[in-house]
C-alpha cells in the first residue's frame, strides 16, 4: 500500500501519513477524487486533512481527466471596490449561486480581462483617473491573486483577447507620445513572461474600447469610431465591415465561431463572419428571458452561451440572474437556434450595483 504524498508544505513532517481513501492506493484515490465537481469541494475537504491538502495542491488539478468549465463574474457595488464571484451548484438543493472570492489587491476601474489556462488576467485600469500598467492574475485553482508583469504603458478601458496562447491588448491610452504610440498595442507571451510592442497603423489608435472578441484566430475590437480586426499571424489590421459594426452592441462572446450579443430590442442575435449577416436566435421561448434593454453580459462556458443580467429586486436590492442557452446553427438554412437549459437568480446585492464582466475558466 502506497503512503500519502506530501500535498502541502504546511503539514507537519512529524505527522503519520494516511491514505486519502482507506484500502485504496493514493494514485487510484486521486483519480477518483479528481472527478468530483468543484462545487462539492467545500464538503469534500471536510472529510480528512489529507484530502483537504490535496484539494489545495497543483497535483490535484493536473490529475483531472475531465475538464470542468466554471463561470467567473466581476461586480461593481455602489459604494465599495470591485467584487469577484464564481458560480457554484449546491449539490443538495441543485440550485446555483455566486460565491464571493478574495478582492483584487489593487482595485481599479476600466480593466480588461483575459483568460489563459486556469488564470484570469486583470489588465490595467485606473484609479482617480490615473491609468495603470499593472496586471493582476487570479489563479482560479486556489483563488489566489498574484502580481503579473506590467505592461509598457498604463491603460484604462482597453480591449484584450487571447490568440494562440498569447494575450493581445490594444487601446486604453492616448497615443500622444512616441512610447504610447509604439505600445498602443502589446502582446504578452507567457513563455517569456513579458510584454512586447505590436506594430499598429496610426488610423486605428483610438483610446476607448467598448468590446472585443476573438473569432477564427483574429482579434476584433469596437472603438468610438468603428470596429477593427487584427490578425496576429499575418500582422494585418483592417476595419470591420459595416454590417458587423452596426450590429455589435454591448458585451459579446463567441460560440462555435459565431459572435453573440443583444440588439436594441433586447433580442439575442449572432453574427457569422463567413456570411457577414446578423441573425436573431430563434427558439428561446416567449417570456423565458427578459428583454435585455439595459444590457447583458455573456460568456462561452463549455460550449454553452451563458447570459448574466441585472434585475430590479425588492426594496433596496438588485438581483443578478443567469441563464444557460445551448446555441447551434441549422445546417439546412443557416438559422441560429437556441434552447434555454436553466435560468436562475444567483445573487442579491444593494441597488446601484452593476455587472462589469464575466468569463469562463476551464480547470
Amino acid at each position: 500500500m502506497s503512503s500519502s504524498p506530501s500535498f502541502s508544505s504546511s503539514e507537519s513532517e512529524s505527522e503519520t501519513p494516511h491514505n486519502l481513501i482507506p484500502s485504496l492506493p493514493d494514485d487510484v484515490a486521486i483519480n477518483c477524487l479528481s472527478r468530483v465537481p468543484r462545487s462539492h469541494h467545500p464538503t469534500l475537504s471536510l472529510l480528512s486533512k489529507p484530502i483537504h491538502s490535496l484539494l489545495s495542491s497543483p497535483l490535484f488539478f493536473s490529475s483531472r481527466s475531465s475538464p470542468e468549465h466554471l463561470l467567473y463574474l466581476t461586480l461593481r457595488p455602489r459604494a465599495s471596490p470591485l467584487q469577484h464571484f464564481t458560480l457554484h451548484l449546491n449539490p443538495f438543493t441543485n440550485r446555483r449561486y455566486l460565491v464571493p472570492l478574495p478582492p483584487t489587491p489593487s482595485p481599479s476601474v476600466g480593466s480588461a480581462y483575459a483568460v489563459l489556462g486556469p488564470t484570469i488576467y486583470v489588465i490595467g485600469g485606473s484609479r482617480n483617473d490615473i491609468p495603470f500598467n499593472h496586471v493582476w492574475l487570479l489563479d482560479c485553482r486556489f483563488h489566489r491573486w498574484i502580481p503579473g508583469p506590467s505592461m509598457r504603458v498604463g491603460r484604462e478601458f482597453p480591449a484584450a483577447g487571447v490568440v494562440d496562447g498569447k494575450i493581445y491588448v490594444i487601446g486604453g491610452c492616448v497615443a500622444d507620445t512616441w512610447s504610447r504610440s509604439a505600445a498602443w498595442a502589446e502582446v504578452f507571451d507567457p513563455a517569456v513572461n513579458r510584454w512586447e510592442r505590436v506594430a499598429s497603423p496610426v488610423e486605428f489608435r483610438e483610446k476607448w474600447m467598448h468590446a472585443s472578441a476573438v473569432i477564427g484566430g483574429k482579434f476584433y475590437a469596437m472603438a468610438d469610431r468603428g470596429g477593427m480586426v487584427f490578425d496576429p499571424r499575418s500582422g494585418v489590421w483592417e476595419s470591420v465591415g459595416r454590417e458587423m459594426d452596426n450590429g455589435w452592441r454591448g458585451r459579446a462572446c463567441v460560440v462555435d465561431e459565431v459572435l453573440y450579443c443583444y440588439d436594441y430590442l433586447g433580442k439575442i442575435k449572432g453574427f457569422d463572419v463567413r456570411s457577414g449577416v446578423w441573425k436573431e436566435v430563434k427558439g428561446l421561448g416567449k417570456g423565458l428571458l427578459p428583454r435585455f434593454l439595459c444590457g447583458a453580459t455573456m460568456a462561452n462556458v463549455g460550449g454553452k452561451l451563458v447570459v448574466v443580467w441585472e434585475c430590479d429586486g425588492n426594496g433596496k436590492e438588485m438581483e443578478v440572474w443567469c441563464a444557460e442557452i445551448e446555441v447551434k446553427m441549422d445546417g439546412t438554412n443557416g438559422e441560429l437556434l437556441g434552447e434555454v437549459g436553466w435560468i436562475e437568480k444567483v445573487l442579491c446585492v444593494p441597488k446601484g450595483s452593476s455587472i462589469v464582466q464575466c468569463c469562463s475558466v476551464t480547470l
